[in-house]
């Protein structure tokens, strides 16, 4: 999907118009608040991908919302499950570098065991040291941006890498 696609796409949802491939009328007549919990590990990274994405106009778009930690009351030395659960209790998707598959509550062994076919995806940040590099950072938005707007294509998957 292009960047003019999201674009298009976000204006006919906001405004409730027709889809151009169907001619049906949107399903969602706005977007609701789609808020991201960022993992510990990668604040810095993900204030970078916040300012892309603010700097390309998707905030006057899309209600997207990045919380850390720390503004949510949770201790940055919490289990992955207790992240992973609290994610899907307050309906954030949570932002992740994290693809630990060792032990009960690695994040990967949640995702297996709890996961359902109404829970939101964890977006997990395919090379956190390119987040740096600009054409990888927009790339990374645009995906981002898709999920947002197609949430209801992503729900229940369990975990998304992206790009």
């Amino acid at each position: 999907m292009t960047r003019s696609d999201c674009r298009n796409a976000a204006k006919a949802r906001s405004t409730g118009s027709l889809d151009k491939t169907s001619g049906k009328k949107s399903q969602t007549c706005c977007i609701k608040l789609m808020v991201f919990i960022i993992y510990h590990n990668i604040e810095g990274q993900a204030l970078m991908l916040f300012g892309s994405i603010t700097a390309g106009g998707w905030v006057d778009l899309l209600s997207i919302r990045f919380v850390i930690f720390e503004e949510v009351q949770l201790p940055i030395n919490s289990s992955d499950r207790i992240v992973w659960r609290f994610a899907q209790d307050n309906q954030m998707i949570l932002l992740t570098a994290n693809r630990s598959m060792k032990g009960t509550d690695s994040l990967e062994q949640v995702i297996r065991e709890e996961s359902s076919p109404t829970s939101l995806p964890v977006v997990t940040i395919g090379n956190i040291d390119r987040v740096a590099e600009r054409d990888y950072r927009e790339q990374y938005v645009d995906r981002l941006i898709e999920i947002v707007l197609y949430i209801e294509n992503y729900i229940g998957v369990g975990r998304i890498f992206i790009p």
